[in-house]
């Protein structure tokens, strides 16, 4: 299937506009006949998965490989995913109103730069719907729901419409992300600045556990400086929140080879070009919160071995989007077994021991960590 995916049916894909082929992709997913096919190919090929189930923020996992927010935006092909070996699905983003997003076109492959451009700009049927169509879904992995804010609605307001969100949202989800990270939502990354974050995380915390608490995770960007990053920390374990993502799509351009960059536009960057920058925000994540914040890690992965480095960095999970869409169908069951492969040749009983034990290797030694003499 890998070989099949590589040489005929991405070269087609890759000839349309990228949201055509998307959306291309996503019916052939709903068909089922993709995702059956695929999962059973990959598996006579790479073998039966993870190893063991994981328990994070109080909910267990298949396997640590999980689908961003962004690839599956109303929750129509949950099950598809999960049976092409993905261990969770975060849909959304989903917002309380019905968007049809940013104009057309908005959305670019890189190729040379194995990456993506983006500036939907949160389109998706809206919560109403979104929560209708899960509410008659029996999934097959854990399911996470990202939240954003409408378009229009004003930061002075950001809240209510969170909420709202939320409301709507929370029965059916196994955990909630707050995405206050996004470069396409106008204004939406002021939601980072400490008091902002601190008066939303804390409205949503205390309805969230007057609906009956769930986890709840924040995303935050990878153009965060230091200081912005310890301070999202320290608010989110001030409102204990269940974990953080780490990261969103990037606004710099730093280093790309791809041509006719600037013709694009702006918009989120994701894939390859965004692996290091993110693997540093989620140890600094890691270290800043003496590992006490879980961190789901995400940017660049492509294969087993860049999820290896994301856990080896502080990551307690990992999700993809770009490697997927690049990757194709035998992505996930390619990467489940090629990690667990590496947590064995590592000699790391579990892949809980492994989480954390390089990052030095990303944010250099702690300096509150005990000198040898």
């Amino acid at each position: 299937m890998s070989k099949l995916f590589e040489k005929l049916l991405r070269p087609i894909l890759f000839r349309l506009d990228a949201e055509i082929a998307h959306e291309a992709g996503m019916k052939f997913l709903r068909g089922g006949l993709g995702s059956e096919t695929a999962q059973r190919i990959a598996y006579e090929r790479y073998g039966y998965d993870f190893p063991n189930e994981i328990e994070r923020f109080g909910l267990k996992f298949k396997n640590p490989i999980g689908i961003a927010a962004g690839f599956d935006k109303n929750a129509r092909v949950v099950n598809q995913l999960a049976s092409l070996g993905f261990g969770f699905v975060e849909v959304g983003t989903v917002t309380f109103r019905p968007q049809t997003g940013n104009e057309k076109p908005r959305m670019f492959r890189l190729p040379a730069d194995s990456a993506l451009i983006n500036r939907l700009g949160f389109n998706n049927d809206g919560a109403e719907a979104i929560a209708e169509r899960l509410s008659k879904l029996k999934p097959d992995c854990i399911v996470g729901v990202n939240i954003g804010k409408n378009k229009d609605v004003p930061n002075e307001e950001a809240v209510e419409n969170y909420l709202a969100t939320l409301d709507l949202i929370h029965p059916f989800a196994d955990y909630i992300t707050v995405n206050i990270s996004s470069p396409n939502t106008p204004n939406l990354r002021e939601l980072q600045r400490a008091e902002s974050l601190d008066e939303l995380l804390s409205s949503l915390q205390k309805r969230n556990h007057e609906l009956g608490p769930k986890p709840l995770l924040v995303k935050i960007a990878p153009d965060l400086d230091d200081a912005g990053i310890e301070s999202a920390v320290d608010i989110c374990l001030q409102h204990r929140a269940a974990g953080m993502i780490a990261t969103n799509t990037t606004i710099s351009r730093a280093g790309l080879r791809s041509p006719n960059v600037d013709k694009m536009g702006p918009g989120g960057l994701s894939g390859r070009p965004l692996m290091e920058r993110s693997s540093e925000v989620v140890a600094k994540i890691y270290r800043y919160s003496n590992g006490r914040m879980p961190v789901v890690g995400v940017g660049g992965i492509f294969t087993g071995d860049n999820a290896f480095e994301k856990i080896t960095a502080g990551a307690s999970l990992v999700q993809a989007y770009t490697g997927f869409v690049y990757g194709g169908p035998s992505f996930a069951h390619k990467l489940n077994v090629r990690l667990a492969d590496l947590l064995t040749r590592a000699e790391f009983p579990t892949l809980d021991a492994a989480i954390g034990s390089q990052t030095d290797r990303f944010v250099g030694k702690d300096p509150n960590e005990p000198q040898m003499p």
